[in-house]
């Protein structure tokens, strides 16, 4: 049984863009996220779920730090992020990873799979030389890929290995959070499965805290504890995974649901 801590929280965040609509001297407003407020604890996942254009891909960025939010706070282990200090900054980098959709544009394509997996320990100057080799061995060993993966690059391996590589290269510092960014869209319906089991096996080995963000809310069923569906920057419904999809509250909620009739004949 996984032990829950806080380790990030989010309260009120608003990330407002400006669109190339409108005058030159008037730019039009997008509110992208608008007042969210979640917590995400180790050994917990939520699934962040709602169409195309939600929000939700840049609530994945204010998460990992790659987005300031226009107002709002960020707490990492109670520290405030956004106003973070270069010690905090480190220990965030180390403890919150992302994986990103498309592992053929997130990996560097001219670094061979060994490089890739070595360069974060190095540039987080962990372990001895001979201890970050034997780290990218048991990464590869931890995503399912044999050992001789090391030596080849991104382009020379399946979507499906490639996303395998971005899982370990996630976890190589040993993080408290992986944010997934519609980690499966990107691959085929047949290796989509394996990469979902995957990750709902580290999550439970490593005690893993997980915010799984995703189009598909049938995607999202099966690896979630916690289910926020966005609308329009702003979130429609949350609560534990059982609940939300046998009793939901909300019609837009229903609405993503009826797609899915699979899962409410479960019910």
């Amino acid at each position: 049984m996984t032990t829950s801590s806080e380790i990030l929280r989010l309260d009120d965040i608003h990330v407002i863009h400006t669109a190339r609509t409108g005058t030159l001297f008037r730019r039009d407003k997008v509110h992208a996220v608008n007042g969210v407020s979640l917590t995400l604890n180790r050994g917990e996942t939520i699934g962040i779920v709602g169409e195309s254009g939600c929000g939700k891909s840049t609530l994945a960025r204010v998460m990992v730090g790659l987005q300031s939010p226009t107002s709002g706070t960020v707490s990492f282990k109670g520290n405030d992020i956004v106003k973070r200090d270069q010690a905090t900054a480190k220990a965030y980098g180390k403890s919150v990873s992302i994986i990103f959709q498309d592992p053929s544009t997130a990996l560097n394509a001219r670094m061979s799979v060994h490089d890739i997996l070595l360069d974060p320990l190095k540039v987080h100057g962990i372990g001895t030389p001979a201890q970050r080799e034997s780290r990218v061995r048991e990464l590869l060993h931890l995503v399912g890929l044999p050992a001789s993966t090391s030596e080849v690059f991104p382009g020379q391996v399946s979507g499906g290995q490639r996303q395998r590589v971005a899982i370990a290269r996630a976890l190589a510092l040993d993080p408290d959070i992986i944010v997934a960014d519609e980690p499966t869209s990107a691959l085929d319906v047949s290796v989509r499965a394996q990469i979902l089991n995957l990750l709902s096996d580290l999550k439970e080995r490593l005690n893993l805290g997980m915010a799984f963000i995703s189009h598909d809310i049938q995607t999202v069923r099966y690896v979630s504890d916690r289910i926020v569906v966005m609308k329009a920057g702003r979130v429609v419904e949350e609560g534990p995974a059982e609940s939300v999809f046998s009793n939901p509250t909300d019609a837009y909620t229903r609405t993503l649901l009826s797609a899915a009739p699979s899962l409410l004949a479960n019910h």
